[in-house]
């Protein structure tokens, strides 16, 4: 396919340049004739040129005026603009070049040096572009790469949170709960500044659906203790205990075979602390106050929280109002004070979720009982 011709505004006041300029020109390009700076605006809004000739010396608005405004319109900004003009001080050269000018062209110009000029700069201008239309292209090629990945992280993610709630099946909707519960604190802190420091950093597209492996280590716990229908003993009970730092580990024989790392970075940290402590008297290393990660901390209360409005073999769930009051108890104890008083503030938000998604799941539950008995 043949190249377009390119397009080329030349604006003079001067008609006898105007004439002289489009004769040297038009067997090259496509020339646009203009008598002045606002004739060239109103031919802007209709016509985007490869490059403008713009004369400095015109009445009304004169050249430096003119290229003030192109360059403050967005629209315009990028057009490339040589100057033509019979000065010959360093001043104004300085000036106009300053202003966003490419180049000065002295008058009377030499026809061959006008087109070498104009050919040169046209093809870095072209180059430019092409540049730009590359960089577009890769990004685009990243983002889609990058969305893949995201896809095919989330499609693994629900595979294995989807085998755990399999066999932890009397916590069914757990992990989704919890990780809506989390976003409220964690949109909480942002919107108050508050752990500032820790928050801020945080990349909140990995961290929320990070949240999900929390309690991935339950895959090595064996049923007998995982779905007792009873109170475990405290033997069973320290078995139990072992998922935080099974999920852990886990996690981090990953992080070994990858460098991609941020997204594991908090999975990680979910896993292994999200049974410590306030006081220091939680699993698997007792950590205490903020020597508990702060993701830890909030993983406590909406794990917590969701723990007591569930049913469990050994339990009736109790009301979201009976759990707001536990968490508010716990206060120092179990859980960051300042994370307490944030939920606080976000009790009817948590117990909206909670009733959400207990009926969502109650409905799911219907429908596969009714397409068994079709």
């Amino acid at each position: 396919m043949k190249n377009r011709r390119q397009t080329i505004f030349l604006v003079d006041d001067n008609m006898a340049n105007l004439t002289a300029g489009k004769t040297m020109l038009k067997d090259h390009y496509d020339i646009f004739p203009i008598p002045s700076g606002n004739r060239l605006f109103d031919l802007l809004e209709k016509v985007t040129p490869d490059l403008i000739l713009l004369d400095i010396e015109m009445p009304g608005m004169n050249g430096y005026e003119t290229i003030k405004r192109l360059k403050a319109e967005e629209r315009t900004a990028g057009i490339p603009v040589i100057f033509l003009t019979s000065r010959t001080d360093p001043g104004s050269e300085l000036e106009g070049l300053s202003l966003g000018a490419i180049d000065y062209i002295s008058k009377p110009f030499s026809p061959p040096l006008l087109l070498k000029r104009l050919e040169n700069h046209l093809l870095i201008q072209s180059q430019q572009m092409a540049l730009k239309d590359y960089n577009d292209n890769l990004q685009q090629m990243v983002s889609k790469r990058t969305q893949q990945v995201i896809e095919l992280q989330n499609a693994i993610l629900n595979t294995v949170t989807e085998m755990v709630e399999f066999r932890d099946d009397v916590t069914g909707g757990h992990i989704e709960r919890t990780q809506r519960y989390l976003k409220l604190l964690v949109d909480k802190l942002l919107s108050e500044k508050i752990y500032w420091e820790d928050v801020s950093s945080w990349n909140l597209e990995f961290l929320i659906p990070s949240a999900q492996l929390h309690d991935v280590g339950k895959i090595a716990i064996s049923d007998a203790i995982l779905n007792k229908p009873g109170k475990l003993t405290a033997e069973e009970f320290e078995i139990m205990k072992r998922h935080a730092a099974i999920g852990e580990e886990a996690i981090e024989g990953i992080m070994k075979t990858t460098s991609e790392n941020d997204f594991l970075y908090h999975a990680r940290i979910f896993a292994g602390t999200h049974h410590e402590k306030w006081d220091g008297s939680g699993y698997p290393r007792g950590l205490e106050k903020s020597g508990i990660p702060l993701q830890g901390r909030l993983m406590a209360v909406a794990d917590v929280y969701d723990a007591l409005i569930a049913e469990r073999p050994y339990k009736k769930p109790l009301s979201t109002r009976e759990a707001e009051r536990i968490i508010l108890e716990g206060r120092e104890k179990h859980f960051d004070p300042v994370l307490v008083e944030l939920f606080q503030d976000l009790a009817s938000q948590f117990a909206r979720i909670a009733e959400h998604c207990n009926a969502a799941l109650r409905s799911g539950q219907e429908s596969q009982e009714l397409r068994k008995t079709a």
